[in-house]
């Protein structure tokens, strides 16, 4: 084994997380965010055709791989006639499938609020978007944060497929080492090992966030 390839290798492969995997991850989270948001909202509504449309979808994006629905935005698409770069098509991917798994976070979050927080709101004069907004939401938000962060940490390890449309990120410069020096188990281990710090580093804010959030639960 190359030793110094194997300690030179580790900037590059810092540089691919700092510069790819965590923006993209951070740009998918986000948008995956607000699509959950909505979808959970189509989920929960009285409207039989609108909450059709909001399990259809979960239906499709729980129902096929990750990859599959990666493959199907960059070279798919490009078949009817829409061609995205390797960059927006893998934003496009995860924010879709975080949308879906998300979306039934937030919808049992939502749930989880007793009725009674509806019916304050109503008392005191609030319409249902204002109670929506101003009481249910951020009850919610607490319980939803912890399957959130595991979705999130999911996410980053996810990014990981965006090397498969040459996306330039963590594993995509390991690829590149490793095929150019032939060491492929010392470089994909430190990919591994990259992913892994990174992971439990974000674990490690997760319970520091869950410990704050539990101040503001009645017990």
């Amino acid at each position: 084994m190359n030793w110094d390839l194997v300690w030179s290798s580790f900037g590059p492969l810092i540089t691919g997380a700092v510069t790819g995997t965590i923006p993209l991850t951070l740009m998918s989270f986000a948008f995956g965010l607000v699509l959950a948001l909505l979808v959970a909202l189509l989920r929960l509504s009285p409207n039989v055709v609108l909450s059709g449309i909001g399990r259809f979808y979960v239906s499709v994006i729980r129902g096929t791989p990750l990859l599959v629905q990666l493959f199907v935005i960059f070279y798919g698409l490009p078949s009817v006639g829409v061609k995205l770069d390797p960059w927006p098509s893998a934003v496009i991917a995860f924010s879709l499938n975080v949308g879906g798994y998300a979306a039934e976070i937030i919808r049992a979050a939502i749930l989880s609020v007793p009725k009674g927080q509806w019916e304050a709101g109503h008392t005191i004069g609030m319409s249902n978007r204002q109670t929506l907004v101003r009481i249910i939401l951020p009850q919610a938000a607490r319980v939803s944060v912890p399957p959130l962060s595991n979705t999130f940490i999911s996410l980053v390890k996810d990014t990981s497929l965006a090397s498969l449309i040459l996306v330039t990120e963590l594993f995509r410069n390991a690829q590149q080492i490793a095929a150019f020096s032939q060491e492929f188990m010392a470089l994909y281990l430190q990919a591994a090992l990259v992913y892994w710090v990174i992971c439990l580093v974000l674990s490690t804010a997760q319970s520091a966030v869950e410990r704050r959030l539990d101040r503001y639960v009645a017990h």
